[in-house]
C-alpha cells in the first residue's frame, strides 16, 4: 500500500479546542440512542421511556440552545442552524407527548423524495397528459415500494387482472393504426 498523506482532524479544529456545535451534536444522537433503545415497545412504554430519559436530555439541550443563540452571528452556517432549531422547538417536542410519534420526519422525507425528484423530470413532459400519466405511474410504484411490494410484479399483477385477457396486442402497434389515432 503506497504511503500517503493524511488529515490530523485534531488539527483542523485546534489543540484540545472543541466546536461550538459539538455538545448538541453529542445530545442530539443521545436522543437518538434513546429512540433505538425504545424500539419495538409499546406506545405507553415509549412515552413513560421518553419522559424519563430524553426529557432531560432535552433540557440540556434547550440550555445549550438560549446560551448560544445570543453568542452566534445569525447570518453563519451556525447561526442559521441555531435560529432554526429555536423556531422548530415546540415541533421538536411533539414526539414527546405521544409514543405513537417518530422523533423526526425522515420517513415522510424519504416517501417524498422520488416525487420531487419527479417534479423537475415532468417539466420536460411531452404534454400536461403525459406528465400527468408519468405522475400516476409514479405514485403507483412507490405506493407498492412503500408496501414492501417489487414495483415491477406489482405493476405487471395490476395490468393482468385490469386488461382483458389475450388482447390483439398487432392493432395496438403504432406504425398498425390507422387515421391517426
Amino acid at each position: 500500500m503506497p504511503a500517503e498523506n493524511l488529515c490530523r482532524r485534531s488539527r483542523c479544529r485546534g489543540k484540545n479546542k472543541t466546536g461550538k456545535a459539538d455538545l448538541a451534536l453529542s445530545l442530539i444522537q443521545s436522543l437518538y440512542r434513546v429512540e433505538q433503545q425504545i424500539k419495538g415497545l409499546s406506545p405507553a412504554e415509549k412515552y413513560r421511556l421518553r419522559q424519563e430519559k430524553a426529557l432531560p436530555i432535552l433540557d440540556k439541550l434547550s440550555a445549550w440552545l438560549i446560551k448560544t443563540q445570543s453568542q452566534m452571528l445569525p447570518k453563519s452556517k451556525l447561526g442559521e442552524a441555531v435560529t432554526y432549531l429555536g423556531n422548530q422547538w415546540p415541533k421538536l417536542l411533539r414526539y414527546l407527548e405521544d409514543g405513537r410519534l417518530s422523533i423526526d420526519n425522515n420517513r415522510a422525507e424519504r416517501a417524498i423524495k422520488p416525487f420531487v425528484i419527479g417534479r423537475k423530470a415532468w417539466l420536460f413532459s411531452y404534454t400536461p397528459c403525459g406528465a400527468q400519466a408519468s405522475a400516476i405511474l409514479y405514485s403507483v410504484i412507490e405506493t407498492a415500494k412503500a408496501n414492501g411490494l417489487i414495483p415491477f410484479d406489482y405493476v405487471m399483477t395490476c395490468l393482468d387482472e385490469l386488461c382483458p385477457p389475450a388482447p390483439d396486442l398487432e392493432k395496438l402497434l403504432p406504425w398498425k393504426k390507422q387515421g391517426g389515432v
